[in-house]
């Protein structure tokens, strides 16, 4: 039976690793500090004698070493994300995100784990010219998050190069789905809208709503990332994960039906995201399977999940993003 160990496995996307996994016949070891994870995303899979969840925080070398022992994969899905808190706290995204990254790997190559599968993000870059965006695209990071994730690519891929280590990078573009975060942080869309939903209030639409994102769906992220881990001659690549389309946020709001608002476009934030997914698509046979249209409805069919999420109107969005024009505004 192959081992898997899954950073930040009681998340949002790192919970839906854990079942695909578990669902493929591994045993999956999960360590995760739960400082934004829940042990709720994984309650369904408690009885399941495979699984073992370790609170830990993943910068704790010592005591985490013995649980790479015999591993065969790793995924390192853990960090923390959104942008304003990195901007008002770059210390814990960099402690987090690049010195975690960094206990991962020597982690992982003290024990002699095979293959290590890096969880990046498309934010990287930064405000984009070319579209869809391939990986040669120039990286412009326009604030800590984006930095810090990157920082942690740029560690996987040396690592890769000199300690001769099986690493593979996935740039994630806007990821969502159920389980999504529902933590008190102003951020990912999904969840602003599915409270607001939730809580009938009109949807806080940031601009005009034609700003258009690669919305896509947790299982198509899980499945390229779990695709790309059984490809052992593949190693120090980068890929992009994308849906194959992008979608205006005007659209969104469509599917998801109500009353809406509009609030100050932001700084920093591109008016388009859309990966070019030629190279995943080439060199792993990968493909996309759930479409918007269809990622929406599964999210609707479970929405009770969001019931206790902070429900954000105009005057607590200006508030909470104060920082965000205050740093990243001309």
């Amino acid at each position: 039976m192959k081992k898997a160990i899954v950073t930040g496995g009681c998340g949002f996307i790192g919970s839906h690793a854990v079942e695909r996994l578990l669902s493929e016949g591994y045993q999956v070891t999960v360590i995760d500090n739960l400082s934004t994870g829940r042990l709720e995303n994984l309650s369904h899979l408690k009885d399941n004698g495979n699984l073992k969840i370790v609170e830990a925080d993943i910068n704790d070398m010592a005591n985490n070493l013995p649980y790479f022992e015999n591993v065969d994969t790793v995924f390192h899905i853990a960090a923390l994300a959104d942008i304003v808190p990195s901007i008002e706290h770059p210390e814990s995204y960099f402690r987090s995100n690049v010195d975690g990254t960094f206990a991962v790997l020597e982690c992982a190559r003290k024990m002699n784990v095979k293959r290590l599968i890096y969880a990046a993000s498309s934010s990287c870059y930064g405000l984009p010219s070319v579209f869809p965006t391939p990986e040669d695209t120039a990286i412009d990071t326009q604030y800590p998050y984006a930095l810090t994730k990157f920082l942690g690519e740029r560690l996987c891929l040396h690592w890769s190069r000199v300690y001769k280590m099986n690493i593979t990078s996935m740039r994630f573009f806007n990821v969502y789905g159920t389980r999504s975060r529902t933590s008190g942080t102003y951020g990912a869309v999904f969840g602003v809208f599915l409270a607001q939903k939730l809580n009938s209030k009109p949807f806080t639409i940031v601009g005009d709503g034609t700003q258009t994102r690669d919305f896509t769906y947790v299982t198509d992220i899980v499945d390229a990332c779990y695709t790309v881990s059984l490809r052992e001659d593949i190693s120090g690549e980068v890929f992009n994960v994308g849906s194959g389309n992008t979608y205006s946020v005007n659209r969104l709001v469509e599917l998801l039906e109500g009353e809406k608002v509009y609030i100050p476009k932001r700084p920093g934030e591109p008016d388009c995201t859309f990966a070019d997914i030629t190279k995943i698509t080439t060199q792993l046979g990968w493909k996309p399977k759930v479409t918007l249209e269809d990622g929406v409805k599964k999210i609707l069919a479970n929405i009770d999940y969001w019931r206790n999420a902070p429900v954000w109107e105009p005057t607590s969005i200006a508030k909470a993003t104060e920082g965000w024009f205050k740093y990243l505004g001309k």
